[in-house]
Order: C-alpha cells, then sequence, then structure tokens
C-alpha cells in the first residue's frame, strides 16, 4: 500500500448522505479510508508547455477529466501556457482543485486563478516542491523538462525516497525509447528492480488513471462516474 505524504488532507464520501470528512494522510489508515468511500489524490502532472499536436493534446486533457471525476486534486507546473494552460483549464472546467509549481522566473507565465500558487527560487526547488506535494505522479508529453522530472522522481524512487506511483502516458508510443532504455538497464543489471517498480506504462488515460486509482484503493476502472 502506498505511503502517502504527511499531513496531506484527503476529502472521502461518506456515502449517500453527501457528507464530507477532511482527514489526515497516514498509510496505516489508508486501507480503512477506501472501505468507507473514495480517497482523493495530489497528482503531479508533467507535461510540455509548448502547444502540441492534438494527437497527444487530447488523450492529455481525457486524463485530467478523468482525474477531475474522481476528486483528484491536479498538481503542475504553474505555467498558464501551451498544454500546461490546457490541462489546467480542463481541470477546473470539471471542478477539480488545482495546485501550481513554478519558479520565481516564470512568474509571468503563472496561472491566475489557481487554488493555489507556489513560487520557489530555483528549477531544483521547484521540482522538489512538486513531487512533495504530490502523492501520484502522471507524466504527459514533454521535452526535456519533462524528461529531467521523469528522471529525478525515478530516482528518488530507486533510492526509497518515496513509493509514490509514476505513471507515463504513452501517447502514439511517444516514449518507446524511453521505455526501451529502461528495460535495456534493466537487462544489463543497471538497475536493481524491474522497470515495473519504478514506472508503468499506460497506452491510455483510461489505464493511467486506473493505475493511479490502485493505489488510492478505490474501486474504480479509470472510466467516467
Amino acid at each position: 500500500m502506498l505511503a502517502l505524504t504527511g499531513g496531506a488532507l484527503d476529502t472521502l464520501s461518506m456515502g449517500s448522505t453527501g457528507e464530507t470528512v477532511s482527514i489526515v494522510h497516514e498509510s496505516p489508515k489508508l486501507e480503512t479510508a477506501a472501505a468507507i468511500g473514495r480517497v482523493s489524490l495530489s497528482v503531479g502532472v508533467c507535461c510540455s508547455a509548448y502547444e502540441v499536436p492534438d494527437v497527444f493534446a487530447e488523450p492529455a486533457r481525457e486524463f485530467v477529466r478523468l482525474l477531475a471525476h474522481h476528486g483528484h486534486t491536479l498538481v503542475w507546473g504553474g505555467s498558464d501556457v501551451g498544454l500546461m494552460k490546457e490541462i489546467a483549464s480542463v481541470a477546473q472546467n470539471e471542478g477539480a482543485k488545482i495546485i501550481g509549481v513554478t519558479e520565481d522566473s516564470l512568474q509571468k507565465y503563472a496561472r491566475k486563478n489557481a487554488d493555489e500558487m507556489i513560487i520557489t527560487g530555483t528549477l531544483a526547488e521547484r521540482k522538489a516542491v512538486l513531487l512533495e506535494r504530490s502523492d501520484a505522479i502522471g507524466v504527459l508529453i514533454g521535452g526535456t523538462g519533462t524528461l529531467d522530472e521523469i528522471t529525478e522522481v525515478v530516482e528518488h524512487k530507486k533510492y526509497k525516497r518515496h513509493d509514490k506511483p509514476i505513471v507515463v502516458l504513452n501517447t502514439d508510443n511517444f516514449y518507446d525509447g524511453y521505455r526501451l532504455q529502461m528495460q535495456r538497464m534493466s537487462d544489463e543489471k543497471m538497475l536493481k528492480y524491474p522497470i515495473e517498480d519504478f514506472v508503468y506504462f499506460a497506452d491510455t488515460p483510461e489505464d493511467a488513471v486506473k493505475y493511479i486509482n490502485r493505489f488510492a484503493g478505490n474501486d474504480t476502472t479509470g472510466e467516467k462516474s
């Protein structure tokens, strides 16, 4: 069972009454929480700040729609441009909370109406805060910055500094090269554990969200409710 960030607040739906309660996230209580309702996670999403073709943009939007439908919070790079803007807009339109994490030099691109915007001094601090504020990590299409973020969260997982699920949405086989490199590292004994212990590759938004929901203990399949 996933050990979630200590002190994070989750909202649980209490059956047909519609009542909600906030609980402090502690791993031993997660089974009990899941038994009485749906657990909400903060999902950190790494993606491009550029405009991307619709073949990549629509699965990214659907991934975030599904996160919102299952009550999860979006934690993202905070920028109001490109794909970052699109996923933030989708999340808000679907009623999800959004938390931005940007750095001082990029403040001019920051989204103005986020529920929370965290400004860090450096890129390294930005990545650290994004990981700290997230219970799970989703990776969408992106460039070197996104690849840098994947590498960092995987490296921290290797050293057991966290055990948060990492899912890569492999739209149109975009991350086949990364998966192949990870497999080669595993085959050559450069990785101590199977690549499945580090990262999960999903071909569809539904599969990606289903994987995240498994770690929330939710009895969901990734389909819209």
